[in-house]
């Protein structure tokens, strides 16, 4: 079975949600972005993630616009699901940006990053990276033509531009439709898919029968 999840920044608690409790063996968790348990190295954080990768089920995350990609860059980037992604820990993996993985029967495209409006480029956990660059997106362009631009479902951190617009968030200032939602939106008029999950609005949202925006819900997806 796989499973959606929105974004953890680092909250251990979060684990102890009762929806995760009931995961096992051979399912799979996706975190849409801010994953954050890699944040500032040490021993401390590194027994967790062990802790994360000896998990029955497997868990994979898109980054998103608060992580340390200094750190997640230098992680081994290894074969999972017919496709590129870095093995943290055991059964926890980092899903590469642009990269379509098969999870069972199902076919995932997976686009981490979205642009950080609250770090200041200053502040020592500001380690930049967070915006996809132009060869990641062209690689999910191809990667997505290359199954015929169509998957089961897509994993993102940010929303198409228009799923912003449609909840209303331009009176409460938090529109800032960039460059990367413009690209997910053309991507979502040509790309053919059940259902597409976003993490970075932190609503538990069906926003459209095939949108959904997850934070704290864990929607089960598929049987895998």
């Amino acid at each position: 079975m796989i499973y959606v999840t929105g974004d953890m920044h680092g909250i251990r608690t979060r684990w102890n949600a009762p929806a995760l409790r009931k995961l096992k063996k051979g399912d799979t968790l996706l975190i849409c972005g801010d994953f954050g348990f890699l944040w500032e190295g040490g021993k401390d954080e590194e027994s967790f993630l062990k802790k994360l990768g000896k998990k029955k089920y497997t868990v994979a995350f898109v980054d998103g616009s608060h992580e340390n990609f200094d750190l997640l860059g230098q992680y081994p980037v290894e074969e999972f699901g017919k496709a590129k992604a870095r093995r943290i820990s055991g059964r926890l993996w980092h899903l590469l940006r642009g990269q379509v993985y098969h999870i069972g029967d199902e076919t995932v495209f997976a686009m981490g990053g979205g642009e950080n409006l609250d770090f200041d480029t200053n502040d020592e956990h500001w380690t930049g990276g967070e915006i996809p660059s132009e060869e990641e997106l062209r690689a999910g362009a191809n990667n997505l033509r290359a199954v015929g631009n169509r998957v089961d479902y897509v994993v993102t951190h940010e929303p198409p531009a228009k799923m912003k617009e449609f909840l209303g968030l331009r009176e409460k200032g938090q529109t800032n439709i960039t460059g990367l939602n413009t690209y997910l939106e053309e991507l979502s008029t040509v790309v053919q898919y059940k259902r597409w999950f976003f993490g970075s609005l932190h609503l538990d949202k069906q926003v459209s029968p095939a949108n959904i925006a997850v934070f704290q819900n864990v929607v089960a997806v598929s049987r895998g």
